[in-house]
Formats: C-alpha cells, structure tokens, sequence
C-alpha cells in the first residue's frame, strides 16, 4: 500500500462550514465526535479505486487538504496558505447550505487557489461580479458539497436547493447536499457515492493520464459569476 500513487485534493471553504466533519468522514467512514478549527492546514488520505470494476481499475491515495482560514483574513494569511496550493490535483468546494455568505465566498476561494501568483487589484469588478477570462484556462476537476443540509426546515429545502444550484453549472462541477454527521449519505451505490467516486476518478486522469497534466479546463462559458443571484428567505 506504501507504494500506491497519490493526488492532492484541496478542501476549501468558509470557517465552520464543516470541512474537517466532510474529510473525517470521507477518509475514516465515521462522524468526527468533537470537531474543532483547523489552523494552518489538516490532511488525511482517503484510498480510492480509480475505474471500479473494470479492467483499468487500480488503486490511489486521495491526499485531502483541509485548509483552515477565511477568505477575507489579512494577505499575510493568504500569503502563507498559498504554500498549500501547489502542485494540486483538484478542489472540493465546501459550503453551509444555512448560509448564503459561504456559498458566496466559495468563487474567492477558487480564486485564491487557482489565482494564487495574480495580484488581488482588478479581481473585484464594480458590479460586485467575478471577471471569469482571466483565469478561464486555469482551473482543475472541482466538486461542489453543501453541508448542514439537516437543519434547513423541510418546506424550504427545495428553495435553498434551487438558489445554490446555479454553482454547479458556474463551477462546471457535479454537486452534493449532505449532513456530515450521517454517513448514509455516502452510502454504496448511492447518487452521492458515485459523484464522489466519478470526481475522483477525473483528478486521477488529470494528474497521471493526460498529456499535460497542467492543462486545466473546467469552468463553464459564463463569463461572470454573479453574487446577486444568491438569495435566501
């Protein structure tokens, strides 16, 4: 098992969202009892079979960076994290379904961790709207999870669904609604289980079965990523 190949996977997201919940849970299959802030940067491996039950299948270390921090911290934060997004291989986008500003600052991250050479000045333009062409071609495989899916009231998940779901289609990323502290809701064989498995299976081909492994492509043709379409009752 030692020698097995590995990808780098970044899970990025909001204080308090639940990354460290989702990682724990991914890795160990068990809802963590206790979690507390991560501070710098966590990481936990997660053994993945690429192309189950196929004749290409073979088997990986998913290395899962959980990145600790807020999007909006002084640059010499920012400065330090930026030390963890080298050589990645794909991103896990994490945000509180409970909470719009979350899934607002997941396009910062992005941003920070695809950007992460680029000046800050001239990212922001005055609309309040990201400008998606200077960082088009440099995206990795992304996948979007919204956590704390519990405790929206049951006569308004349906509505939270639809005002998050436009971040798939900005992301280009397949996207999951869990409770971190069920873990049926990566049970085998279930819808989440094989978007977990098929995002995955796309880092893998990225990092070890393409030409250029540094090509990135990902983000859809929209040309802007608009925080005015993100509202909450």
């Amino acid at each position: 098992m030692a020698s097995l190949d590995r990808v780098k996977v970044l899970v990025l997201g909001d204080s308090g969202v639940g990354k460290s919940s989702l990682v724990h849970l991914l890795c160990q299959n068990q809802v963590l009892g206790n979690p507390s802030w991560t501070v710098g940067c966590s990481v936990d491996v997660r053994v993945h079979d690429y192309k189950e039950g196929t004749p290409d299948e073979k088997t990986f270390y998913i290395e899962l960076w959980d990145v600790g921090g807020s999007v909006g911290s002084a640059s010499s934060l920012k400065s330090t994290r930026s030390v963890f997004y080298n050589s990645v291989n794909g991103i896990v986008l994490v945000h509180d379904l409970t909470n719009k500003k979350s899934s607002q600052n997941l396009y910062r991250w992005s941003l920070e961790a695809l950007n992460k050479d680029s000046s800050p000045t001239g990212v922001l333009v005055t609309n309040g709207d990201y400008d998606r062409e200077q960082f088009a071609e440099n995206s990795l495989p992304l996948l979007v999870i919204g956590t704390k899916f519990d405790q929206i009231p049951e006569n308004k998940r349906n509505d939270v669904l639809k005002r998050t779901a436009f971040l798939s289609e900005d992301f280009n990323a397949e996207e999951i609604n869990l409770d971190c502290t069920n873990p049926r809701y990566f049970a085998a064989g279930s819808s989440n289980a094989v978007k977990l498995s098929r995002f995955f299976d796309k880092v893998i081909e990225k990092r070890y079965f393409t030409k250029d492994p540094n090509q990135m492509t990902g983000f859809s043709d929209r040309k802007r990523f608009n925080f005015k379409s993100l509202h909450y009752d």
